[in-house]
């Protein structure tokens, strides 16, 4: 496969740099919500939980696409990388640029989404 694998080992690795430190942000934002109605309203509450609700959210997506970028190095590293988990194929080029962490072609994705 004449695929440069250096340019992908970067662009991935700069996004799970990209990633780490949005992690650590966004475990700020998720933390326990204080519910002291002394201190804030019941607005301000409801609020809060929305927000806490929404960080918590972007974190699991965030550590859900930093496993697919660690797969997507892994394979890089057992020279696996480029091809189809499903049918060994190589992927197109264009999928691998629109997203290096893909794992199936666009047939075998088509198949997988029609089940």
């Amino acid at each position: 496969m004449s695929m440069d694998t250096e340019y992908f080992h970067r662009r991935l690795t700069d996004e799970l740099a990209t990633i780490a430190e949005t992690v650590a942000q966004a475990r700020e934002t998720s933390g326990i919500v204080e519910l002291d109605q002394s201190s804030i309203g019941r607005v301000s509450r409801i609020d809060a939980l929305q927000q806490q609700a929404m960080a918590q959210s972007m974190l699991e997506r965030l550590q859900t696409r930093q496993r697919q970028i660690e797969a997507a190095l892994d394979r890089i590293a057992d020279d696996r990388f480029g091809l189809c988990c499903a049918c060994e194929a190589e992927l197109e080029p264009e999928r691998l640029k629109a997203d290096p962490a893909t794992v199936c072609c666009m047939a075998c994705a088509e198949a997988r989404a029609t089940r």
